[in-house]
């Protein structure tokens, strides 16, 4: 069996490194399976190194389509005509795609449109806000797969909502908690836990990347404000992506508390969360993880696609109202966070069931 695994982002290698794992394993088990691993360049990252490949176990991409760059259109299209190239070159029995990002639904149009079946991992999430283009995303790409691995049951659920048969539908667990699992020893202390001199559980992680959190300049100010203001003094570390970081410059926001640094490693950075009292932000992955770590997480945002992360795990849906976050910083320093749980499944074994039912399938 040939399998074309596909990658568009930084987080999507952390993502499909459990499955090509789960893959050489079962090649070790003198089972015909094989994959080629594409990286369609949607997003450029400076720290894609052979290092951060080393970091996570896996090779590096056989190609590279450099689809990087572009409006949400042109981005699409470039990744759809150049895919198709690379999938008449290299046919596969099988394309995997993961998340929710352009390349996943654009490789699986462009597959599906040369007669190749299509595998989602990360399945039938939902935020229902069509506003986010990962919605969209999700949406065309489970509207035309034919198998769906899943991490959640309420997922299970929306894509039977869809019409889609059960027999279709693989409740799996979560590929994004394969890879912390199983690096979660390595986690490594970041230069500046030490330079700023961090205590454990005696700072907040911040994250915030969402153009409705950052790119309306007063509402930022306000969202930071009401931050750096309830934490009790405690030092607010922001791995700061360049773009957000041009705005803060930009517009002189600035804090006592407040200690901007740059974007972290995934080891660095989950150091960083597994060590804090609280992490702050507006991603839907990082949700997963503190959830995994046992971490208060405070969401900005007024939905999310992960929502037993609120009701199992320990995130809270703050909302995108700084006015919010005062009363939930306020809970969390009286002691009266909820004690989060593990969701089913989400026991790092989720890709070795992934490769197991497609031998099967």
């Amino acid at each position: 069996m040939k399998i074309t695994l596909i990658a568009g982002a930084r987080p999507n290698f952390m993502k499909v490194a459990p499955i090509i794992h789960a893959i050489d394993d079962a090649r070790n088990r003198g089972i015909e399976i094989s994959y080629r691993l594409i990286h369609t360049g949607q997003h450029y990252d400076q720290r894609m190194s052979d290092t951060f490949f080393e970091e996570l176990g896996i090779p590096s991409p056989h190609a590279n389509l450099g689809c990087g760059g572009g409006t949400q259109a042109e981005q699409t299209a470039a990744i759809m005509v150049a895919f198709e190239k690379e999938l008449v070159s290299h046919p596969a029995d099988l394309v995997i795609v993961v998340g929710d990002v352009t390349s996943t639904m654009a490789c699986t149009i462009t597959a599906k449109k040369l007669q190749t079946r299509v595998a989602h991992v990360e399945a039938g999430i939902r935020s229902w806000d069509l506003t986010m283009p990962e919605e969209i995303n999700r949406m065309v790409t489970d509207s035309i797969a034919d198998y769906y691995f899943t991490t959640s049951e309420i997922a299970n659920e929306n894509l039977r909502h869809l019409g889609i048969d059960n027999s279709r539908i693989f409740f799996v667990g979560n590929v994004m908690i394969d890879t912390l699992l199983s690096n979660i020893h390595r986690l490594r202390k970041p230069v500046e836990f030490d330079s700023l001199n961090l205590k454990d559980r005696q700072y907040v992680v911040l994250t915030m990347h969402r153009p409705a959190n950052v790119d309306e300049v007063d509402k930022l100010k306000e969202t930071i404000s009401q931050i750096v203001h309830n934490v009790q003094g405690l030092p607010v570390i922001f791995p700061i992506h360049p773009r957000t970081a041009n705005i803060f410059k930009g517009h002189g926001i600035t804090a006592d508390n407040l200690y901007i640094i740059p974007p972290q490693g995934y080891l660095e950075f989950n150091y960083l969360a597994k060590h804090a009292l609280a992490v702050v932000t507006d991603s839907g992955g990082i949700t997963e993880e503190t959830t995994i770590m046992g971490i208060p997480c405070l969401t900005l945002r007024d939905n999310t696609e992960r929502p037993e992360t609120c009701t199992i795990g320990t995130n809270f849906l703050v909302g995108t109202n700084p006015d919010n976050i005062k009363p939930a910083l306020d809970k969390l320093f009286a002691g009266k966070w909820q004690q989060g749980g593990i969701p089913e499944k989400w026991d790092g074994q989720a890709a070795m069931r992934i490769v197991d039912r497609i031998l099967e399938l």
